[in-house]
């Protein structure tokens, strides 16, 4: 995935496919709508399409039940979303609709320690030296255990 996100050019040509597709409203985008529309599900490994849909509605679910006190970024301190699924949501936003180019992302997974119950999420901004604008969105996803 982080070959659609990041250099540039990559990530200008993903902005350039959402905005040529009917399915996303760049504006209110959110965490889990873009994904499918830049790598269609069906072409995914062994169903891992369908399992990421599943794990991505828990986590969209476990993001939302936490509260936020984090605010957006160093440029827009004011902005407190109120749940980390809103904080998430809003720093994807800001890097596909940022002008005069999109800010680039590097996506991650981790595991979370046994006996994690829910989902968390780590969004990192990397900065120009003297700039309160961000170059890069660092999104790391950290996911409970696997159950059976």
């Amino acid at each position: 995935m982080n070959k659609l996100y990041n250099p540039i050019d990559a990530m200008r040509a993903s902005v350039a496919t959402l905005k040529a597709s009917d399915q996303i409203h760049m504006a209110t985008m959110e965490y889990g709508q873009y994904q499918p529309v830049l790598a269609p599900l069906k072409g995914w490994p062994a169903g891992a399409g369908q399992f990421w849909m599943k794990e991505m509605g828990q986590a969209r679910i476990d993001l939302n039940n936490t509260p936020n006190t984090t605010p957006l970024s160093k440029d827009e301190p004011d902005v407190i979303p109120l749940t980390r699924c809103a904080l998430l949501d809003a720093c994807l936003r800001k890097c596909f609709n940022s002008q005069p180019d999109p800010i680039c992302i590097i996506v991650d997974v981790e595991d979370l320690p046994a006996g994690s119950k829910v989902h968390e999420v780590k969004l990192d901004w990397e900065y120009a030296d003297g700039s309160d604008r961000p170059t890069l969105l660092r999104f790391t996803m950290c996911c409970p255990p696997k159950t059976s």
